[in-house]
């Protein structure tokens, strides 16, 4: 007996119908595309148990190519500096941020997890930074009609220097971001909610501290404060030599979960919960960069003059700097438009700003 390969049988439409048959009694006229057997049939419409092996051949095919989803690994991320939107950004830990700018929404494609390892998810309090340290937590209000929000920055992005924020759908939705998707915004970072939830995580920077000789110190087991207990009612323990992490967890080297332990991604995510303040709608401005010298402005200021830059002196206590800007500006668009010009022109650092 003689098998025929997949390729040896195509019936009349073109389809293969079957992985293996068997040779014998199919005539030779019934091996070509639109053959017939004896009685007027097509022959492809005479093996259902070929088009079920190739249906099964297929499925294994398309399951092969499926790669299961990573694994979160949420962990504190700061970074070097990296490329993105055709220009450089430098992250650094900014504790005290206080900044209005754009904020637009993420879009439909994303890695399954963030930047600092988290589970991306449209419906969760989040946002992307290109900066600040992650995460970070955030007030984050809409100057436009004053709704206000708590955020977690647990994300690199946008990848453009037209924004300074993106936002999940579902915080556009609570901020009532207008049909646009791109909104004036405020970003406050919290210093001390942010360091809690980057002193929860491994990898978050600790202090150097160097240990005292043991031959000078003399260890004893102190009894614990009255009223400290654990949640099981003795006292809490604590090892001697180990980090104490944001709950009373004891860390690792790292100071985040010892041993890079799994964290409750429940724990992660921040409450819905919107405030309302007085709206502050400003206008757009380009920022060109602040200088110490009126000589160094206008170098800068020069660099787009087309655009038309111009340079103003700002008081700082008792000496002065001097701002550059373009504007102010009508609408998103011609900012838009504007900044691109202006990057393109040499200033890497330019931004939209909201005054």
């Amino acid at each position: 007996m003689r098998f025929l390969s997949l390729w040896d049988w195509m019936p009349w439409d073109g389809v293969p119908r079957a992985v293996l048959l068997p040779a014998s009694g199919i005539p030779a006229s019934a091996k070509r595309a639109g053959g017939k057997r004896p009685g007027g049939k097509r022959a492809g419409r005479l093996v259902p148990g070929g088009m079920l092996a190739a249906g099964l051949l297929a499925a294994a095919s398309l399951a092969s190519c499926v790669k299961a989803p990573p694994t979160p690994s949420p962990h504190y991320v700061l970074g070097a500096p990296y490329q993105a939107g055709g220009v450089w950004w430098y992250p650094r830990a900014d504790l005290r941020l206080d900044v209005r700018g754009l904020a637009e929404v993420y879009g439909d494609q994303h890695a399954p997890l963030t930047a600092d390892g988290e589970v991306f998810d449209q419906g969760a309090m989040a946002a992307a930074n290109q900066t600040l340290a992650l995460p970070s937590i955030a007030l984050v209000t809409n100057l436009e009609n004053g709704r206000q929000v708590k955020l977690r920055i647990n994300d690199r992005g946008p990848a453009t220097p037209r924004r300074m924020l993106a936002v999940t759908r579902r915080v556009a939705l609570l901020l009532q971001f207008p049909t646009s998707g791109v909104a004036q915004v405020r970003l406050e970072v919290l210093e001390g909610d942010s360091q809690a939830a980057q002193n929860a995580l491994a990898g978050a920077p600790t202090l150097d501290m160097t240990a005292a000789p043991r031959g000078a110190v003399a260890e004893a087991n102190l009894a614990p404060l009255p009223g400290a207990r654990d949640s099981a009612g003795g006292a809490t323990q604590v090892q001697p030599g180990a980090a104490v992490a944001a709950g009373g967890q004891t860390g690792g080297p790292t100071g985040g979960p010892a041993g890079g332990q799994m964290v409750d991604a429940a724990a992660l995510r921040l409450p819905e919960a919107v405030t309302q303040v007085a709206p502050d709608p400003g206008r757009l401005w380009i920022d060109l960069g602040n200088f110490p010298t009126y000589e160094f402005a206008n170098m800068r200021r020069a660099a787009v003059a087309q655009l038309g830059a111009d340079v103003v002196g700002v008081p700082q206590g008792r000496r002065q700097t001097f701002q550059v800007w373009i504007g102010p500006i009508d609408d998103v668009a011609q900012a838009d438009r504007l900044l691109d010009q202006a990057v393109a022109a040499g200033v890497s650092d330019a931004q939209i700003v909201v005054r």
